[in-house]
């Protein structure tokens, strides 16, 4: 029987790759971005893959579109769970830098939307006496590198939810995913970086590249699907693409 994922950060990049790679594992899906035209485009990518697909664009940081995505996966039907990818960066400024707009755009679009799909999602998951909850996490989390300072102050903070629910609600499979150091938009905006972080941010993540050591997204996404099966065994920890 086919299960329902809602899934965030779907339009490009890792989550892109995610959405393709689900729908092959046999997943059906409710997808989500911020953008519409590009959600729209991996829709379609999603359906033409024989995946039953619904979306709902908008911040899941906003309680009305977290509502709607579980809402839209309950009528899908065998509603599973959430994989949590959506993520903003903005690279460059030292945090002090930071004007306040951005630096709660990257704690919307990283902990407020875990904080709000796990809102809406576990009360379902709960009554049905289980489910899954994974939280893309970063490496930034543990280290305080000059110019994402907001990134891994939000990473550090949406991993220990991950934690949190976990430890609270132990029927709901959750844990946390690294997928590693992935050549995505993020990484280009930080190699492009501009303000006082910028020359640090420039030369580490130009040396992730000039070394080799870039995942593409499908190695990432094509990671975390052949985890799943055996999700269990990573409750309350972090996995990485290594694990698979």
């Amino acid at each position: 029987m086919r299960k329902t994922l809602v899934l965030t950060g779907a339009s490009r990049g890792i989550g892109k790759a995610l959405a393709l790679e689900l729908a092959k594992a046999g997943y059906d899906l409710v997808l989500n971005a911020r953008r519409e035209a590009p959600l729209v485009a991996a829709l379609e990518e999603v359906r033409a893959l024989g995946a039953r697909a619904e979306m709902v664009p908008g911040s899941a940081g906003k309680a009305e579109v977290a509502e709607a995505l579980v809402a839209k996966a309950l009528e899908l039907g065998n509603f599973a769970g959430f994989i949590h990818n959506a993520g903003v960066l903005h690279p460059g400024p030292l945090l002090f830098e930071l004007a306040e707009s951005l630096f709660l755009e990257v704690l919307e679009a990283n902990l407020i939307a875990g904080y709000q799909l796990a809102r809406f999602a576990y009360p379902h998951l709960l009554r049905q006496g289980g489910g899954l909850a994974v939280y893309l996490g970063s490496g930034a989390a543990e280290t305080n590198l000059p110019g994402i300072g907001a990134y891994a102050v939000a990473k550090a903070a949406e991993e220990h939810l991950a934690r949190q629910l976990a430890a609270e609600a132990p029927e709901v499979t959750c844990f946390v995913y690294r997928p590693g150091v992935v050549e995505t938009d993020m990484q280009k905006a930080a190699r492009e970086a501009q303000g006082g972080g910028a020359p640090v941010l420039q030369r580490v993540f130009r040396g992730y590249r000039e070394e080799g050591r870039l995942l593409t997204p499908e190695e990432a996404a094509r990671a975390l699907v052949r985890l799943l099966p055996r999700a269990r065994a990573f409750h309350g920890k972090i996995a990485t693409w290594r694990d698979a």
